[in-house]
């Protein structure tokens, strides 16, 4: 095989929902974020493994996302939309039992209007500044809409991976302040919220990424990991380059693996010249420039043939590890994965 395999372990993702639920306090309800196609790794087989472990309720980005989770769901479980009631969702809301987040006037008006009667929930801001109702906008038709009967009040933290950030404490203030005598189900907490305690939990938490393996929850099981084969080794003598533009130098005589994988696959050109990927557990540099399908490592004195496994993800190259060496997050790893990489499961169903 030519393409990169991406393993994914549906057993793990499970335990970590189990493992994050135990965090949540009692009497806090748990659900799952599998928004971004489940964070790359494939909302119809992780939705169902969650759903097996116990979650009940979902959340994605949009209302398409819901769309092909309630079709690998079936009827039952809840399934939240964070963009809300966006124009010309009416019809895909109502027909497949999806549960908007509002986020602004203009959304509790159309859905109120269009759906009376359909479940909904309210997305307040508290400081983030990104989506919800502002304190205003909140406090101006807050009867209307307790009239109504909201389902879920939510909020969303922006620094709850630093817990030592005040903004912390200065968002659950002011999400304590315009819910308080509401008595509405309310949610504030994702994966980093869980891990800032009971306080920021409420009635439901909501992790996403401590799903699937990513910082911050260090205690994770490792879901993903990722193999990349070697196309082609070769011997170059001192003074030879590897790749585009010359940008690495051999200073000695070394052996180098091509090996397939590139920019295509969302291993980014950052990459180059700083990373390593493991062989048979022994660092191997990256070499050069990463180029849109290949990259290229030092291999000199170990015993590598075209057609090996080259580990990129794994036990020797943890997630955020992988996020460092390309100077970004975990999250925008996972995403980033392409469709070319031979996904393969284990566990689940």
């Amino acid at each position: 095989m030519a393409t990169g395999t991406l393993h994914i372990d549906l057993d793990a993702v499970a335990a970590n929902w189990r493992a994050l639920d135990r965090l949540s306090a009692a009497g806090t309800q748990t659900g799952a974020v599998v928004k971004a196609d489940a964070y790359g790794l494939g909302a119809t087989r992780v939705a169902r493994a969650l759903a097996e472990a116990g979650a009940r309720r979902f959340f994605v980005a949009v209302a398409e996302e819901g769309a092909a989770v309630r079709q690998a769901l079936g009827p039952g479980p809840q399934i939240n939309v964070f963009s809300g009631h966006m124009p010309g969702d009416t019809e895909m809301i109502g027909d497949l039992d999806l549960t908007p987040m509002l986020n602004s006037i203009d959304q509790v008006t159309r859905h109120l209007e269009s759906l009376p009667g359909h479940p909904f929930g309210i997305q307040l801001d508290t400081g983030m500044n990104r989506l919800g109702m502002e304190p205003a906008e909140w406090e101006a038709v807050a009867a209307y809409v307790l009239d109504a009967g909201p389902e879920l009040v939510i909020s969303h933290l922006a620094c709850a991976d630093d817990p030592a950030h005040p903004m912390n404490e200065a968002q659950l203030a002011q999400f304590l302040a315009l819910t308080e005598g509401t008595d509405l189900p309310r949610s504030l907490a994702a994966t980093g919220g869980i891990l800032l305690g009971p306080a920021y939990h409420f009635d439901l938490t909501r992790p996403g990424i401590g799903l699937y393996g990513g910082l911050p929850f260090e205690a994770g099981a490792r879901v993903v990991t990722l193999s990349l084969p070697v196309v082609q080794v070769r011997d170059v003598a001192a003074g030879e380059v590897a790749g585009y533009g010359g940008a690495w130098v051999a200073e000695a005589p070394a052996r180098l693996a091509t090996v397939s994988g590139g920019y295509a696959d969302g291993l980014l050109r950052s990459l180059s010249n700083r990373a390593v990927l493991w062989a048979g557990g022994v660092p191997c540099p990256v070499v050069g420039r990463v180029s849109m399908d290949l990259i290229v490592i030092d291999v000199t004195g170990l015993s590598v043939s075209p057609g090996d496994d080259i580990e990129l993800l794994g036990p020797n190259m943890p997630l955020s590890e992988v996020a460092d060496a390309m100077g970004t997050i975990d999250y925008e790893i996972l995403t980033r994965l392409g469709s070319r990489l031979d996904r393969r499961y284990s566990g689940g169903e």
